[in-house]
């Protein structure tokens, strides 16, 4: 079954003089190159959780946290996706750098950063469907996923307990199902423990080892 993927960076405005800008951080109902799929009203909760605290999640260059650019002054479900509106800070060094790239059309891409509450596998076409996410950071970005919707989990490994935990990890890094069970699959091929805590210990060892190839 071949797999529908959409690029958005078409899907993010230049900015106007003024650093303000628009446009989709995620759409929802199209498969990704992750087999990953996001549904209506999966950020609803979040949002709401976080507005009624008076914030809104950050915005970020290229998903690393120590470097923002500005902020988001709105950010809403719509029948197409996450849409967003955002401020750059112009006066600072990467928010100054993101307008002129946007401007020229250099950077043109949104990618979300997110954990997942609630989901389920079609076990057939091996998709994923994301009902429920908490939402982090909507990253401006120079290549969505595969050139579609790069989607960048912000969860540690540090917290990975299942192996569930472990696959999902691996998905929201950009694998594909079956390449992230057969990971973990020769992970636990290559250790000397049979107890699935012993397991999960060498599962976490190892992608901690190989992080950096999956980081987003």
């Amino acid at each position: 079954m071949a797999h529908k993927t959409l690029d958005f960076r078409f899907e993010l405005k230049a900015p106007k003089d003024d650093g303000t800008f628009e446009g989709y951080g995620s759409v929802f109902n199209i498969v990704d190159g992750g087999d990953d799929i996001v549904l209506p009203g999966a950020f609803t909760e979040s949002l709401a959780a976080q507005k009624a605290a008076g914030r809104l999640p950050a915005m970020l260059w290229q998903h690393r946290q120590a470097e923002p650019m500005g902020v988001y002054t709105s950010m809403e479900e719509d029948a197409v996706g996450l849409k967003v509106v955002g401020q750059l800070a112009l006066k600072t060094a990467r928010g100054g750098e993101a307008y002129e790239l946007m401007k020229m059309g250099a950077l043109s891409g949104m990618s979300i950063g997110y954990m997942t509450r609630d989901d389920s596998w079609d076990r057939v076409t091996g998709v994923r469907s994301l009902k429920k996410l908490d939402l982090y950071e909507v990253s401006l970005v120079t290549f969505p996923m595969n050139d579609a919707s790069r989607v960048s989990s912000v969860k540690s490994i540090e917290t990975l307990v299942t192996i569930r935990d472990a696959e999902d990890f691996l998905r929201e890094s950009g694998l594909s199902r079956s390449a992230a069970v057969a990971f973990i699959a020769r992970v636990k091929s290559l250790g000397q423990s049979d107890s699935d805590e012993g397991g999960m210990q060498q599962i976490v060892e190892a992608l901690k080892r190989r992080s950096g190839v999956f980081a987003a």
